[in-house]
């Protein structure tokens, strides 16, 4: 009969089989020498340029047949030193020319597994990976893979954090997707023309130029100004457009999947459970159209928006599938502040309201960008209730509701005893609601 753990002794024995990244990583690492003259030259201009004038033919066709070949050799070599393992527990990966290093990624702390493909990778049939992981900041990545290897890769660190078996979770595959939604491209179009950043950038660019020129009678002043504000009002709507073109978000055992990209394709997945906060923003001059965004604070990862732009029934129901068994109040059940909140805030308390269901804590705020705010009470770290002494005068409270994504939302203008008693409440409901909820799992084994 064999001892307890003598399984998982053997197993830790066994060789990891190690695997190296694609073979056109080295042209990617080998911009690294490049890139360091190219900083050395930006942070240094005229000491550059005075270099550069002392250079012969000569000389500098001996600096390139130098150069080049040292950057290919950095960048074979930087890819011959990694390489990564998948084991029975972690991702390994090992780094480093000069100083090795190390990363261990334990499987059960994986948030999300993202592929993205570049517009030259896309070209080149190569993927690169990205993992969210519980208590890192920034994103661990493998650039780059082949496009059917990296998909492969991300569904067997799924089906690994899932809890599969290490011997089947390779033949688990990915798992099949469902379509709910695509962004049609002339709505995404038209919904960054009617955002309020763009016109305020374009009407700062059509009257700060007049004024500057009334004032200093410079053409250069008038262009440094104008230029950069006229690019901003472009590059703000057009990288949006670009990012997200082609939205689609699919439905599958694993989560909902978002492709997006014109020219950098990325595919996405909201791991399910761990969606904190959702919010849906209706900006003031997509209401006569009915169209809504919706957002969302993902503990330990960056994606952050669920749909761009969609009709609010739509939209609704996408987020029905984030958080089940959850209706989006209307804006009548919501309670708006009393009315001497005015005398705190004129005007823009009406903007403020609130509502308490069974499964969610909600909160809005904005009077010409509304941003309704859904936290489910198993989501709730911490409530808190906050009284300046000018709303101590008015008898008024603020509550706020702190997430696991280090986010808050807030409850404001409320009555002194309705903000008691809502602290008191939500302590319980968020109490309850971890109990009950259910494990934050990928998929059912």
């Amino acid at each position: 009969m064999t001892a307890p753990g003598v399984d998982d002794a053997v197993r830790a024995r066994e060789p990891v089989t190690e695997r190296r990244l694609h073979p056109v990583t080295p042209l990617r690492r080998a911009w690294a020498p490049v890139a360091v003259l190219i900083g050395w030259a930006v942070h240094d201009p005229d000491q550059a340029q005075r270099q550069l004038t002392r250079l012969t033919t000569t000389t500098l066709l001996i600096a390139l047949a130098v150069l080049v070949p040292a950057a290919a050799l950095y960048g074979f070599l930087s890819w011959w030193f990694t390489h990564f393992a998948v084991t029975d527990s972690e991702l390994r990966v090992r780094t480093g020319l000069l100083f090795r290093r190390t990363a261990h990624i334990r499987l059960e702390r994986i948030q999300a597994v993202d592929v993205t493909q570049p517009l030259l990778a896309r070209v080149a049939g190569v993927a690169k990976l990205k993992l969210d992981v519980i208590g890192t900041a920034k994103k661990d990545e493998l650039a780059f893979l082949g496009e059917r290897e990296a998909r492969a890769l991300r569904a067997e660190l799924l089906a690994r954090a899932a809890g599969f078996a290490p011997e089947t979770a390779h033949e688990v595959g990915e798992a099949p997707a469902r379509e709910i939604l695509r962004t049609p491209p002339l709505h995404l179009a038209l919904s960054l023309v009617l955002t309020g950043a763009t016109w305020g950038a374009l009407g700062a660019a059509l009257v700060v130029p007049p004024l500057l020129w009334l004032a200093t009678h410079s053409v250069w002043t008038v262009l440094a100004t104008a230029l950069p504000l006229l690019g901003a009002a472009g590059a703000s709507s057009v990288g949006r457009f670009v990012s997200e073109y082609d939205w689609t978000v699919g439905e599958s055992p694993d989560g909902l999947r978002i492709d997006h990209g014109l020219l950098d394709r990325t595919h996405e997945t909201v791991p399910p459970g761990r969606v904190q906060t959702v919010r849906i923003v209706e900006p003031l001059l997509w209401r006569r159209l009915g169209w809504v965004r919706v957002e969302l604070d993902v503990a330990g990862s960056s994606n952050s928006v669920l749909v761009p732009v969609a009709p609010r029934e739509v939209a609704e129901s996408v987020v029905a599938r984030v958080l089940p068994g959850v209706t989006v109040p209307a804006s009548g059940a919501l309670s708006r502040p009393p009315r001497r909140a005015g005398r705190c805030l004129p005007l823009w308390w009406r903007g403020y309201g609130l509502a308490v269901t069974g499964g969610v804590f909600t909160a809005r705020h904005g009077l010409l960008r509304r941003r309704l705010a859904l936290v489910p009470h198993a989501k709730v770290q911490s409530v808190r209730l906050v009284q300046g002494p000018w709303k101590r005068l008015w008898r008024l409270a603020d509550v706020h509701v702190d997430t696991g994504a280090d986010k808050t939302v807030t409850a404001r203008l409320r009555d002194v005893r309705e903000a008691a008693e809502l602290l008191r409440a939500q302590a319980e409901r968020s109490r309850t609601g971890r109990r009950d909820a259910p494990p934050d799992r990928w998929m059912a084994p």
